[in-house]
Formats: structure tokens, sequence, C-alpha cells
């Protein structure tokens, strides 16, 4: 992968150019309003409003610190440290430093307020240029347009343009104000509480995402934050925390964001190496079955039972299965040891994994091995990045989920969708499926929320929203089990759920 390749002319000598070299790049096209409110129509007098903003660009950011916390805070919990990222529209650098890039790079109009972000912050990289026409080249992990599509000529032609410096794992994270918002905003302008701005379009959330959709992104979260932008010792934290995140209340706060990835363009499909991990406890009258019925996936597949101490002679089973099979498939056998649940098992299973592709499947054979392949295919077309089974869209056979449980489901579904702000029908159902690579980004990143999961589902689930993938559903079939008991336990494993949604709630919502 290309990482921002010399450009005609480089970032390094746009740097060094003199101011007047600078103004004469910029091409013409674009609106503003002038100090005197009239609305202009090219780039040199937009340029020129910005250039007569940034001499107190920081003493006004400085004034409206609680919000612009607000707002760090959430880049912050979007964008890992260490990454290489683009800020288009990045004034005077300090939203692109708070996210601690390992290779940043600001994108701005105005060349006064580049050479305040030089002077601050000379780590970075300063470019200056047209969000319309980035002089650009190469590809970024995150690219974040906050606070600026407003000021845009065309939406549509700068997130086309900024495409061509997305990747295949490059992320869109875009914020605006809230339009519910305008006539407090103006307000604060003629009160003079708030710096003037050009006329700003007027953009919904669902538009904006529109425009990413027409542009080729498809959007992987959106939502609200920040009830009450202003600090007000208590009731702050209380509006921001709390009641920001209400059903309702929510779409009455000032910002909004959306995530986005580039849409998967039509090239010949990669066939990757396949491992499927299967947790089993006392399932030795489902090791053949599962050995039997599971389907060759991709270039290849091997199958991992990882055994976690079964007194049924599970082992055994599987040593023999092992010994006389002559099927395509490569099988493994691996002994949890002293490790307990079957998050552990899962985990075990991953990093003695040698495919590209992970997938897990119950030993009970309540799930038909025979769908893995409508997994494989939505990894392996680009449909998502995490694809997770939902048994809720198919009638079940009679005895495959008790009312209670269901019910659970069916809660614990809505809590999850409102908190990662992803579509889940389905929490609990343990066929899930994943890239190794988007793996290891989830194990990196485990520490964020500690070692508070049995069952791994939510280990998994919490790890890929944190890490901005996107998660899709793939419905099937809930069956009966056959042989062995199930290792629900209603009551007490349902208190455990509520405290992962507590878990959640904090690490989403409170940061």
């Amino acid at each position: 992968m290309r990482f921002l390749q010399d450009p005609v002319p480089s970032p390094t000598e746009q740097m060094d150019r003199s101011d007047h070299e600078q103004d004469a790049a910029l091409a013409t096209g674009g609106r503003a309003r002038v100090p005197d409110g009239r609305i202009v129509g090219n780039t040199a007098e937009r340029q020129a409003l910005f250039d007569a903003l940034a001499p107190e660009r920081d003493r006004i950011k400085a004034r409206h610190w609680y919000y612009n916390a607000l707002l760090s805070r959430l880049l912050q919990f979007i964008v890992p440290p260490g990454r290489r990222v683009l800020e288009v529209g990045c004034g005077t650098g300090d939203l692109l430093e708070a996210v601690q890039p390992a290779f940043g790079v600001g994108l701005d109009l105005s060349g006064r307020m580049l050479r305040i972000a030089r002077r601050k912050f000379p780590h970075l990289r300063f470019v200056q240029g047209d969000a319309h026409r980035p002089s650009l080249s190469g590809t970024f992990d995150y690219i974040i347009l906050s606070d600026l599509v407003g000021d845009l000529e065309d939406v549509q032609e700068v997130f086309t343009r900024l495409k061509s410096l997305a990747g295949p794992e490059t992320r869109l994270i875009i914020t605006y104000y809230n339009y519910l918002w305008e006539p407090i905003l103006r307000l604060a302008e003629r009160l003079g509480l708030k710096s003037s701005q050009n006329v700003q379009n007027w953009l919904p959330v669902d538009d904006i995402e529109g425009f990413l959709s027409l542009a080729g992104f498809a959007t992987i979260r959106k939502g609200y934050r920040h009830l009450l932008p202003v600090y007000v010792p208590g009731v702050s934290w209380f509006c921001n925390q709390v009641l920001a995140h209400l059903p309702g209340l929510r779409r009455v706060c000032l910002t909004q964001y959306l995530i986005a990835r580039a849409g998967r363009e039509r090239t010949p499909r990669r066939e990757y190496r396949c491992s499927v991990i299967v947790p089993c406890q006392n399932e030795a009258g489902n090791i053949a079955e599962i050995v039997r019925r599971t389907p060759t996936l991709g270039a290849g597949t091997e199958l991992i039972f990882v055994d976690g101490n079964s007194t049924d002679g599970t082992v055994a089973v599987i040593q023999e299965t092992i010994a006389r099979h002559q099927g395509p498939h490569t099988i493994r056998l691996i002994h949890q040891g002293e490790g307990i649940g079957k998050g552990d098992a899962v985990r075990k299973g991953f990093d003695a994994a040698t495919g590209e592709v992970l997938m897990i499947l119950d030993a009970d054979v309540t799930v038909d091995p025979e769908t893995l392949p409508k997994f494989y295919n939505a990894i392996a077309d680009g449909h998502g990045e995490f694809v997770n089974g939902s048994r809720l869209v198919y009638p079940m056979q009679s005895q495959a989920m008790r009312w209670l449980n269901l019910l659970g489901n069916k809660f614990f579904s809505m809590v999850f969708t409102w908190l990662l702000e992803q579509r889940l029908r389905d929490t609990l159902c343990g066929t899930k499926v994943l890239l190794k690579r988007d793996y290891e980004k989830i194990k990196a990143g485990r520490h964020y929320f500690g070692d508070f999961d049995p069952f791994g589902d939510f280990d998994l689930l919490f790890g890929a929203a944190k890490q901005n993938m996107k998660i899709v559903e793939v419905p099937i079939r809930y069956r009966d089990r056959t042989y062995g008991e199930t290792k629900i336990q209603r009551f007490r494993h349902g208190f455990l759920l509520l405290r992962m949604c507590w878990v959640a709630y904090k690490r989403f919502r409170m940061y």
C-alpha cells in the first residue's frame, strides 16, 4: 500500500513555497461570506476570509474550550493513535494533533492558518490547497472532515476526490453541526458569543450519507453527540453523558457524525484460506457430523477443535477422527487447559489458526455447517468486515431456543444496536466470521474493554465496533440440539449480559 507518495508539487515543496506562490497555486470556485455580508464567488476570496480569521482562531477556540474538548474526545475515541491521518480543513492543526497520528497531514485553504499550525506542530505536515482539488496522492488510514462540509461548494465532488486517497481499510470521518441548531448558532453570532461564518450548506445526517453513497462510500455508523456544548459544572456531564444518548433527545444534539469506508471496486475476487474454530465441551456425538458436513471454503479449510476439558470422550473421538480422516480438510485438536469459558477457547483457536479468514462454529450443530459459505462470501465479496449470524429471522425448531431466551435475545439486540450504532438482530449467535488481520486489531485493542466476556461474542462485537469495522448479519436457520446439553444458564448469564451492557455504555458513550 502506498502512503502519500510525492505528488507534483510534493507537500514538502508546498510548505517551502512563498505565500504568493501558494496563492497562485489555488484554482477558482466556491463561495464565502466576506465581512460586509456579501456572498463571494471564488477561492481567492474564501481564502482571504479564512486568512483574516487566522490571527484570532486560537483565541476563539480557547474561549469555546469545552466544545472543542468534546469534539477532540469524540475523534480520539474513533481514531486509534499511531495511524496515518489526513485532516481536510485542518485550520491551526489542534484536532489533527489530538488524534496522535504516526503520520499526520493537514490540508487547508488558508496559508495563514497553516503558518500557525506549522509553528505549533512542526512534526506534522501541512499542505495548502482546495478540498475540491486536493494535490495529494497515496492512501491514509483515516480522513477527517470536521465542521467542513457546510463550507463546501460541491460536497459530492469533494467526497469523490477523497476516494482516491482511501484504500480498502480507510475510514472517512465527518462531523458537522445539527441543522436544528441553526437558529441558536445565528443568535450566538449576533450576540458576539460565536465567530461569524460562511453561509452554510443545510445538511442533515441523512443527506450527508446520500452524498457519501453517490461518491462510492458506504456508511458504517452514524450518530449524535453533545447536547450541551458549554460548560456548566455537573449539568454538562449529565446532559452529554446521559441525556444525549436517550432516544429522541439524541437527535437534537449539536454534533452529528458519520464513519464511512470506500465501497469495494469490481475486481476479481480473492480466495482466502479459512480456519473454522469449534469450541467443544462434552460434544462427542457431534464431532463426526461437523467434519462430514463442513464444506471446503475458499482456498482451503482447516478445522480446529478446542476442547474444554470434556469428560464424555470428546478428545478421543477427535483424535480418532484425525487419524482416519482422508477428506480435503486439515483437522487439528487444541486443549483449552486451565482456561475457562467459550471466549477463552475461541481466542486460543484464533491464535493457533493459520487461515486468513477466521470462523466460529458451535459444536452443538444448532447452526448448519453448510451455511458457512454464506459467511465466507460476505467477507470475500467485501460486504462487511465482521459477519455475524442471526437466528432471529427464520422460524426456529420447537426446542431450539426457549421462550425466555428468545425474549432476552431480542432485548439485548435492541440494546446493543443502540449502544454500538450498528444494527444487530442477534448478539449471541455463535457463528461469527472475520479476517485474521482484523482480529489482530481487535486483540491489540482489547485492553480498552478489559477481560470481561466469558462468552467471547461481545469481546468480538465490541472490538469490531471500536475498530470501525462494517458489521453485517447473515440470517441462518436455528436447529434443535440432538446431542449433549446446553451450556446456557438463563438467569446467571442474563445478569452477566446486563453487566456487559453497562461496560459497553461506559466505553462507547462515557469516554
